[in-house]
């Protein structure tokens, strides 16, 4: 999920529309809420956030230096005007890359894209057991996962939760977490019949290439990426 701020509504809405049709979850906040947001978010809710759009807004520097310190998700500000002393200040704060509007949501995308691949090569990769190779490998730049070098196909939600779950390995996570990763909505009620579905889709495909069941299930409580 990408989280969009910016004092203009309108203009958050419009990226966020652009997310939709590139069928990325995204949803944008007000910068009164993104503060808010950024002080009392749980850490299991940011982990959620797959990268950061900034455009106008005031003392974006400090805004990011708070974000940084909470997030390794790409973070990229969007500037109407080319300004060197701005575009340093940012990325001393910690901006991963300034980018001059208009600019389409497909070149963030490929910008977050290219971050995370200089940060940790673009993907995680899990060992099936203590004594055995890394068998399945959970990419983070939306490619399908790979079991045993072989390219796992699946719909976008099932591997966004797949995604989700491996970065939280060994971590419970809830079905609102998880709701939340993929539809992009902290707000609406969770249809955990939805998210069940989902995940239990995703186990039957995981279990029949792995010969078992990397992922850990307790009623009432979550799920737990086991590897």
């Amino acid at each position: 999920m990408f989280l969009v701020v910016d004092e203009r509504q309108s203009v958050a809405a419009q990226y966020v529309a652009g997310f939709d049709q590139e069928g990325v979850p995204a949803r944008c906040l007000p910068v009164p809420d993104f503060r808010a947001w950024l002080d009392a978010a749980p850490a299991q809710d940011i982990a959620t956030i797959d990268g950061f759009v900034l455009g106008d807004c005031d003392d974006r520097a400090t805004c990011t230096a708070a974000l940084r310190s909470l997030s390794r998700a790409p973070i990229i500000a969007l500037n109407e005007t080319r300004s060197l002393e701005q575009t340093l200040a940012l990325f001393t704060a910690g901006i991963d890359d300034v980018v001059r509007k208009p600019v389409h949501v497909r070149e963030i995308l490929a910008r977050a894209s290219a971050i995370r691949r200089r940060m940790n090569r673009g993907e995680t990769r899990v060992a099936a057991s203590p004594d055995q190779s890394a068998r399945l490998t959970v990419y983070t730049d939306g490619r399908d996962p790979e079991i045993d070098g072989q390219s796992l196909m699946l719909p976008r939600r099932e591997r966004t939760i797949l995604e989700y779950l491996a970065r939280n390995r060994g971590r419970q996570v809830t079905k609102s977490q998880i709701f939340n990763a993929v539809y992009a909505s902290h707000e609406t009620e969770v249809e955990e019949s939805v998210v069940e579905g989902h995940i239990s889709k995703l186990r039957k495909k995981l279990r029949q290439r792995l010969g078992y069941d990397p992922i850990e299930a307790k009623r009432l409580a979550g799920y737990t990426f086991v590897g």
